[in-house]
């Protein structure tokens, strides 16, 4: 045998993958989906409910407010997602003595991080609007609430969609860190089944499929929202 047959040999073993062991754990893995989702969708629904009042912070004449804001943005930008997550599953407890688990946890964490970077999306596509429509509804005696709410804001998230479809998308797949506190989510029941029989490469690799397929789906979503927007106009 020479060394040219040893070394194909041995590459062969190497990529040797086997996943006749791993697909009656698919379902079970599948069902991590459910848990991915609720996380995600609950953390998107706060993060945009916050990110919309920090923009308004950011941008309004209340200086306090606006480097509150700033700051919010800043040190959640600045620090690790992980890091924020752990923090919140096991800071609670700690200060409050009241226990909180990892689904609230994931929650809590991904809504607080994704409104940082929400606000900033939002604030930059207010501002894009043209200051003219300002004057006018001011002008006309609206009052600003009404204003930001019925002219200002509906014409910037239809400028700025693209930027928070990319931000969801962005949290779907971040969402995969909460296997660090225990959540049963898609990675989380990967690791466990990879355990059970030995072969952790075969699970992660549906796991990545099941990750790209989700981001493949909001991203058609998307589309289809930016489409239906501009049928509008």
């Amino acid at each position: 045998m020479n060394v040219f047959t040893m070394l194909q040999g041995r590459m062969s073993a190497r990529v040797n993958l086997d996943f006749s062991q791993i697909v009656p754990s698919i379902p079970f893995i599948l069902e991590g989906v459910i848990v991915t989702l609720k996380i995600v969708i609950f953390a998107v629904l706060l993060g945009f409910a916050l990110g919309v009042v920090l923009a308004l912070m950011k941008i309004g004449r209340i200086k306090v407010l606006a480097w509150f804001a700033d700051a919010y943005t800043s040190v959640f930008r600045g620090t690790p997602l992980v890091l924020q997550l752990v923090l919140i599953y096991f800071g609670i407890p700690q200060l409050t003595g009241v226990d909180i688990g990892p689904f609230p946890s994931a929650v809590i964490a991904f809504g607080l991080n994704s409104a940082a970077y929400v606000s900033e999306i939002i604030r930059a596509g207010i501002l894009a609007i043209d200051k003219g429509q300002r004057e006018a509804a001011l002008a006309l005696g609206i009052p600003y609430k009404l204003m930001m709410r019925d002219i200002i804001l509906p014409q910037a998230l239809k400028n700025i969609l693209p930027a928070l479809m990319n931000e969801f998308i962005t949290l779907t797949k971040e969402s995969a860190v909460v296997t660090v506190i225990g959540a049963m989510d898609v990675m989380r029941r990967a690791y466990i089944v990879g355990g059970q029989v030995y072969r952790y490469i075969e699970p992660l690799l549906i796991a990545g499929l099941i990750y790209y397929v989700l981001v493949m789906l909001l991203t058609l979503l998307g589309k289809a929202l930016e489409g239906r927007l501009r049928k509008s106009d």
